[in-house]
């Protein structure tokens, strides 16, 4: 699809999260990307594509400090990401929820639901990487990284994402412990879908099998993708998400038709 004009949602602050929108039946669809990643993604884009031809409320964004939204990448938490979430859940949105979390997405996507657990009838997980902060971003740095990371604040490091490197902070390792998820139950009921590539060199797909075990719904699924990178974005990846999407919103509206 073409490269549309954002709308803006100004935040409290002052400062605005782009968005895109498209009206539709509920329950809709909202879409929460990864770690330094947009909504001109794949996945945001195709899920969008996916719901509008089958006339389903979809809504994307960029969290403050990602693509067209207001905000500086090194001033960002977890807990403005999450905040951000709930505002786009909270004033973009109407009546029950879908939430598609991508990567990192996967933690703020279950941190809305945790908030909102009235608004949010069900959840679908990509690669899904809560606590990633604590678990992976930080113990995977060399000990010379970590000591200059304590020392200064903030470092650079690559991405193989991207040209930029990530700006990494202190305060983000720090203040993502308030918010980390998979060190006691998690206490959703609503039914969860999850997808990881074994192949995912980024976020293992034993992160989804912990999820898995925590998460005190009864009605939770992981399917495991044998040759899956940590993007599946591939075209059979992409046709599974979808179907995953239709299967959950197929159930939750035979057990709420209205």
């Amino acid at each position: 699809m073409p490269d549309l004009a954002p709308a803006y949602l100004p935040r409290h602050d002052g400062l605005r999260l782009a968005y895109r929108r498209s009206p539709g039946r509920g329950p809709g669809v909202m879409f929460l990307g990864g770690f330094m990643s947009d909504m001109s993604g794949i996945k945001a884009r195709t899920l969008e594509d996916f719901c509008r031809a089958r006339g389903q409320a979809y809504v994307c964004f960029d969290y403050f400090g990602h693509g067209r939204s207001d905000g500086a990448f090194r001033d960002a938490t977890v807990g403005r990401w999450r905040e951000d979430a709930l505002a786009v859940l909270d004033q973009l949105t109407a009546g029950p929820q879908i939430l598609v979390g991508s990567s990192m997405g996967g933690w703020l996507m279950l941190l809305a639901a945790l908030a909102r657990p009235e608004r949010v009838v069900g959840l679908v997980g990509i690669a899904s990487a809560p606590d990633f902060t604590e678990d992976l971003l930080f113990p995977g740095l060399a000990p010379e990284l970590q000591a200059a990371l304590r020392r200064v604040g903030a470092i650079h490091i690559p991405s193989q994402y991207s040209t930029q490197p990530y700006a990494i902070t202190l305060r983000l390792i720090e203040e993502a412990r308030a918010h980390l998820l998979l060190r006691a139950p998690i206490p959703l009921a609503c039914p969860v879908r999850l997808l990881h590539g074994m192949a995912d060199p980024d976020v293992p797909w034993q992160t989804s099998q912990r999820l898995l075990e925590r998460l005190e719904s009864a009605d939770v699924h992981l399917t495991l993708i044998k040759d899956g990178d940590h993007r599946l974005s591939r075209e059979q990846d992409l046709a599974l998400l979808c179907r995953t999407l239709a299967e959950l919103d197929a159930m939750l509206r035979v057990s709420d038709p209205l």
